[in-house]
C-alpha cells in the first residue's frame, strides 16, 4: 500500500488581503434588524453602511462584496429593504449596515418619512459609523437623494464613497465618462468623497470597494484613490 501524499499546509493569507478568496467579509453574517437606533448593537467598534435609492442594487452590492449571495436579501420589488440590518465582520466590534432603500419603493408616505428620519438620525448621531457606501446607478448618477446624502457626509465629516453600480450596462467608454462626470462634481460639492465603477453581475471594482471598506474597519491598508473601478476580484 502506497504511502498517503504528504499534504501541504494552504499559505497563510494576511489578514488584509482583501482581494483572496479567504478575506474577511466571507464572515459577515446577520445580527439584527432595527427599526430604531435603540435596537441597534452597541455605539462601538467600526461600522460601515450602505445606503441608495431603491433599486440602485444596494443590497447586491454588499452581498458581491462579502462574497455571499444571499446575506443580505435581494429583491426585483424596489424598497424591500425597510430596516437597518446589521453584519457582524468576523468580530462583534467590526459592523457592516445595510441602510433603508429610499425612493421608487411604493409605501405609504408616513413610512417614507420614518425612513428618512432613521437614516438621518442614524448619520447625524452614530459614534461608531467610520465610512459611508453610497450606491448609484451608474446610469443615473447623483439624484437628489444621492446628493443630499453627500452633502449631508461632507458637513458632518464623515468619509463617503459612491459605487456607480451596474456599469456593466455601460460600455467601457461610457462608464469611464461616467466617472469622470461624476467625480468632476464630487469636487464642487463633496471634494473629499471618492468614487468607482461597480458591477455585482460582472464582478467588477469589487477589490477597490473591499479594500476602502475593510480600510474604514480597520481590517485593511488605506486604498490608492484615483482608480478605474475597473479590478475584479
Amino acid at each position: 500500500m502506497p504511502a498517503p501524499t504528504p499534504r501541504s499546509d494552504p499559505p497563510r493569507i494576511p489578514k488584509a488581503d482583501v482581494t483572496a478568496k479567504t478575506h474577511p467579509f466571507r464572515q459577515a453574517q446577520f445580527l439584527v434588524s432595527a427599526n430604531r437606533l435603540a435596537q441597534l448593537p452597541a455605539d462601538s467598534g467600526a461600522e460601515v453602511a450602505f445606503a441608495g435609492r431603491s433599486n440602485a442594487g444596494k443590497s447586491s452590492a454588499l452581498n458581491a462584496i462579502c462574497d455571499q449571495q444571499g446575506l443580505a436579501r435581494t429583491s426585483k420589488t424596489p424598497g424591500r429593504t425597510q430596516l437597518l440590518n446589521v453584519f457582524p465582520v468576523g468580530d462583534p466590534a467590526r459592523r457592516l449596515v445595510d441602510l433603508p432603500g429610499y425612493g421608487y419603493a411604493k409605501v405609504p408616505e408616513a413610512m417614507r418619512l420614518h425612513w428618512r428620519g432613521v437614516i438621518d438620525e442614524y448619520l447625524r448621531t452614530r459614534a461608531s459609523l467610520k465610512g459611508l457606501v453610497l450606491v448609484m446607478d451608474s446610469r443615473h448618477p447623483l439624484k437628489e437623494f444621492d446628493r443630499h446624502m453627500l452633502e449631508f457626509g461632507a458637513a458632518s465629516g464623515r468619509a463617503c464613497h459612491c459605487l456607480l453600480t451596474k456599469a456593466d450596462k455601460l460600455s467601457r467608454s461610457e462608464g469611464l465618462r461616467t466617472l469622470a462626470a461624476v467625480r468632476k462634481e464630487l469636487a464642487a460639492f463633496a471634494p473629499d468623497a471618492t468614487a468607482q465603477l461597480f458591477s455585482s453581475l460582472a464582478r467588477t471594482g469589487l477589490d477597490e470597494a473591499r479594500a476602502r471598506v475593510a480600510h474604514w474597519l480597520g481590517i485593511g491598508a488605506a486604498p490608492a484613490d484615483g482608480g478605474s473601478g475597473a479590478r475584479t476580484a
